[in-house]
């Protein structure tokens, strides 16, 4: 019975420790979204290469997540509840270094940003990435405390992202028409918006995955918003 026992919090212990990881990770995220949208703000090009090179740690986080999960799948043999946190943990990982991808691709975009490269949109990108970011740091605490409800509650933001991308997208498009000297600029604005709106999109995804490690049940399809930017890619 004592060796059970010890097996049991063994095991929790090592959930908490990759619960640990995902936390760190997340905070690394959040932190890279915020730092990338300061540094465009400011047209802070040593900020935007400090957040660049920050990435390479939430990549190894990832490495160490992955790692650590296919360990404990392997030696632990978990099952039901256990084994949807670790294999939740395992993709969320996975989703949260995309996230960390796509405010890298902001930041690369801050030294090619014109320093007079005023355009109005720009104005709207700073709260489109607060309510992204905010998503991310909710979906994480949901994951943390096991929050089917608080999961759900992140789907509903990722309308307000949606309309966020969608009214700078048809902005940006009629500044372009309007003036081709504002065609390069803009693009670039539009390809952070884009990244902005994937941000919103991962942590709508990590949310389903919250909800169904912790109900067993799988979220109802939501109504996504139409993308007028179609399927092009928000790399960089």
């Amino acid at each position: 019975m004592a060796t059970g026992a010890h097996t049991v919090k063994a095991f929790d212990e090592e959930l908490d420790q990759l619960r640990g990881l995902i936390a760190e990770m997340g905070g690394l995220a959040e932190a890279a979204i915020t730092g990338s949208m300061r540094a465009l703000m400011q047209r802070d090009t040593e900020a935007a290469s400090r957040v660049v090179e920050a990435d390479k740690r939430i990549d190894a986080l990832e490495g160490e997540i992955e790692r650590m999960a296919v360990q404990i799948i392997a030696l632990r043999a978990p099952m039901a509840d256990d084994l949807r946190a670790v294999v939740a943990a395992l993709k969320i990982a996975g989703v949260v270094e995309r996230i960390g991808d796509y405010a890298k691709n902001i930041a690369k975009r801050v030294p090619v940003i014109e320093e007079n490269a005023n355009i109005e949109p720009l104005s709207l990108l700073p709260e489109m990435a607060r309510i992204a970011s905010e998503m991310v740091h909710n979906v994480l605490d949901a994951f943390a405390a096991r929050d089917a409800e608080k999961a759900a509650l992140v789907c509903d933001r990722d309308r307000a992202v949606d309309d966020f991308y969608n009214s700078i997208f048809r902005t940006l498009l009629t500044f372009m028409m309007e003036n081709p000297h504002n065609i390069t600029a803009a693009t670039h604005l539009l390809f952070i918006a884009k990244n902005l709106e994937r941000i919103g999109d991962h942590a709508t995804n990590v949310a389903e995955m919250v909800y169904f490690a912790a109900t067993g049940r799988h979220l109802k399809e939501r109504p996504r918003g139409e993308d007028p930017f179609g399927a092009a890619s928000a790399g960089g």
